[in-house]
């Protein structure tokens, strides 16, 4: 135990400390300050993150709505040009792409000789480029004869554009605005998806019943795969190793050994969907493909190539993405003027937002 004068001293000396801390003529904290000392001690504390957004093209209003999906709500609503279709971010998320196109909606009741007698303007034909930050058309890039569905190379320098009515595909620069090449490929081209590692790009050929694989680099033809009656997405897992082919009118998916570029399976939905739109789950382990006419979307396991579980989410969804943390699905659904947004854990509709007249696609981007 320490002695008298010890703690008399230790006394003293907290006395002084205390009273110096709390004098009236001691200088005032200023706010900067303030806010670097709370800085310092909790680095953590900064800004929370950019909100992840869902960008939706609406293909009857001509209009692109962004949904802010921290709350699930409309955020803004703008004209984007004729029948805006095919939509993708820019890999650093200042860019929105949108394909557009002049040529007349011709819907699958409609004979092909009564679609022909409908005039096109081929003037409106292209690939808007939105700026993300303005909200705004920049510009609006060539993409070949009546663009619908593209990616864009893992630099965001490319974009691979199919031309339906011409059964080609366009490779387009983006920083020039030119179209690099014109590659043709399966007739009625409509799905297309980089690989993974960025070295090919695979173009679903409606009418074909294929897909093309070209070099990204070169434009030259790599080689097909032959699929299922009116192939309209593909998506690979992460690792490049399989690819997923839906097949509208057989209403399958089909299982694609990527670098060997065979099938490995036929997977069949349930009884009246007609596979459309696809996504992979981040972990690579799901893959969701939206039904179409059968209101739904199914989920499948990668590891065991079977069905999880169909979820019904509304009408006819096309358009479907994947937020970055698995949680959440998208999926545009074209009758009812609305996206579904669905648990992706729990496997339910969590929500229906409205947004423009015949929604068609979706795309996920982190705000500019």
């Amino acid at each position: 135990m320490p002695s008298k004068p010890r703690r008399a001293a230790a006394a003293v000396a907290l006395l002084l400390v205390t009273t110096a801390c709390g004098r009236k003529d001691a200088p005032p904290r200023s706010a900067a300050d303030s806010n670097s000392a709370a800085t310092q001690a909790a680095p953590d504390a900064a800004a929370p993150g950019k909100p992840l957004l869902a960008y939706v093209t609406n293909e009857d209003s001509q209009t692109l709505t962004i949904i802010d999906t921290r709350t699930d709500s409309v955020v803004a609503s703008f004209p984007v040009g004729t029948r805006p279709r095919g939509v993708k971010v820019s890999p650093d998320g200042k860019s929105v792409f949108v394909a557009l196109s002049g040529s007349p909606k011709c819907p699958p009741s409609m004979p092909d000789e009564e679609c022909e007698k409908l005039k096109a303007d081929k003037s409106k034909d292209g690939i808007a480029m939105v700026d993300a930050a303005t909200r705004k058309v920049a510009r609006v890039l060539p993409g070949g004869s009546d663009p619908e569905a593209f990616d864009v190379s893992l630099d965001g320098t490319t974009l691979f554009v199919s031309n339906e009515d011409a059964g080609t595909a366009s490779i387009v620069d983006v920083a020039s605005g030119n179209i690099r090449s014109t590659v043709p490929v399966g007739k009625e081209p409509e799905g297309v998806r980089v690989q993974p590692d960025g070295k090919a790009v695979w173009v679903t050929g409606e009418t074909d019943h294929n897909v093309t694989i070209i070099d990204t680099q070169t434009g030259k033809v790599l080689g097909q795969v032959e699929v299922g009656h009116r192939p309209r997405s593909l998506v690979f897992t992460p690792d490049g190793k399989r690819a997923y082919v839906t097949s509208e009118v057989d209403g399958t998916v089909w299982v694609l050994d990527a670098p060997g570029r065979k099938r490995i399976a036929v997977l069949t939905m349930p009884t009246g969907s007609k596979t459309m739109g696809s996504a992979v789950s981040p972990d690579g382990k799901r893959v969701y493909v939206s039904n179409g006419r059968g209101g739904t979307v199914s989920v499948i396991d990668v590891a065991t190539d079977s069905i999880l579980a169909t979820v019904p989410v509304g009408q006819r969804p096309w358009g479907i993405a994947v937020t970055p943390d698995g949680r959440k699905l998208y999926t545009a659904n074209g009758p009812s003027n609305d996206v579904s947004v669905v648990d992706a854990e729990r496997l339910t509709v969590e929500k229906k937002i409205p947004v423009g007249k015949v929604p068609w696609g979706v795309a996920l981007g982190e705000a500019p």
